[in-house]
């Protein structure tokens, strides 16, 4: 049993507060993944669960217990850090049983703990060799090891795959999801990355500005986004957002006004909103495709051709343009008129405080 609490936590440095009262809950054998923009707090709070930052506020529970002021060492956690942070000196073998002798265990145990890890990461045939000799991947992979062979409560990882190349990184991204299976572990992940976010996580938690925006499994925040923050942040390529005039209401929707003078209805509610009000359309990508009888016009001034798929640049006037995900077969030539339709029911609505207008069923 590996579950983690916070209530109220905060971080202040002097008179700046950067960590803003969080409230979260990390359930057993969860794989949580921390996302945010840079300096929105994830690193720190990570820092403040592994005890290297103290909590300046509100309480933090380890299976229950209360661990602000619980040594680092004893609160049974184990961190992965960016660096690998390997002694160039020590081989494989060494450098993952190095915490445990200096915890006293016996030569044996220390052994037969760093070989299980090796056959689990498959490192077995390199514990030998020093840090010089290895790849990058295969150096993260040592560190992991240093970690596993602590059988610790919960794993800790601050951007573990950031100096990897991509196509290592997409490995690397699937051999901790296989770890975090075969270990049945609880583990909380930072990471800038929202792709790594949407594929790893069992629950993701985005930080803005010391704050939790949202809480939720990956499809919740991308099919239900709590706010404009998590809308843009969620989604590769981002969420369109447009400004919009509020035309009319009534029991099919919204229908609202866009630039170029476009016009869409909606299937949301009215709430509070009157004719004239500024709202903002938010439509992803993928629910936007080329129809010759689509209601919007435009062209497209750029195209990302990436073989599965091709990301369209189209500029629908008024200075607006539109992201468009088609198929990696699509041949749309650039700066010529084409249509476009946009999904009514897959738009969002966000009201001049970006939040989300509930949607009618």
């Amino acid at each position: 049993m590996a579950n983690l609490k916070l209530r109220d936590a905060r971080k202040t440095y002097g008179a700046l507060e950067v960590i803003k009262g969080i409230d979260l809950d990390v359930d057993d054998r969860e794989f949580v993944v921390f996302v945010g923009p840079s300096g929105c707090g994830k690193s720190t709070l990570l820092r403040m669960i592994a005890g290297l930052e103290k909590i300046t506020g509100g309480d933090l529970m380890i299976d229950g217990t209360r661990a602000n002021d619980v040594d680092p060492s004893q609160r049974g956690l184990a961190m992965v850090f960016q660096s690998y942070a390997l002694y160039p000196h020590m081989t494989v073998a060494e450098n993952m049983g190095f915490a445990l002798k200096i915890a006293g265990v016996s030569p044996a145990e220390r052994d037969r703990k760093v070989r299980e890890a090796a056959e689990i990461l498959e490192l077995a045939h390199l514990l030998d060799r020093r840090p010089k000799d290895l790849s990058g991947g295969q150096r993260q992979r040592v560190a992991i090891g240093r970690a596993i062979v602590r059988n610790p409560k919960i794993f800790l990882f601050d951007e573990p795959l950031s100096n990897l190349d991509a196509a290592l990184r997409v490995n690397m991204r699937l051999e901790l999801m296989r770890l975090h299976e075969r270990l049945a572990a609880t583990m909380i992940y930072v990471t800038h990355d929202q792709i790594e976010a949407m594929t790893m996580a069992d629950k993701i938690v985005v930080l803005n500005s010391g704050r939790i925006e949202q809480v939720g499994s990956p499809l919740e925040l991308y099919n239900r986004p709590a706010n404009i923050f998590v809308a843009g942040f969620i989604g590769s390529p981002k969420m369109n957002l447009l400004p919009a005039m509020v035309e009319s209401t009534g029991p099919q929707g919204i229908s609202v006004a866009l630039p170029g003078g476009h016009r869409i209805t909606v299937p949301a509610s009215g709430g509070t909103s009157t004719v004239g009000a500024n709202l903002i359309l938010g439509i992803r990508p993928e629910h936007i495709r080329i129809d010759p009888n689509g209601r919007f016009a435009g062209q497209a001034m750029l195209a990302e051709r990436l073989g599965g798929l091709t990301i369209l640049h189209v500029d629908i006037g008024a200075n607006q343009s539109l992201v468009v995900q088609t198929e990696g077969t699509d041949t749309t030539p650039l700066h010529a008129p084409l249509s476009l339709h946009m999904d009514p029911a897959a738009c969002h609505l966000f009201d001049a405080d970006g939040k989300p207008l509930a949607r009618l069923n």
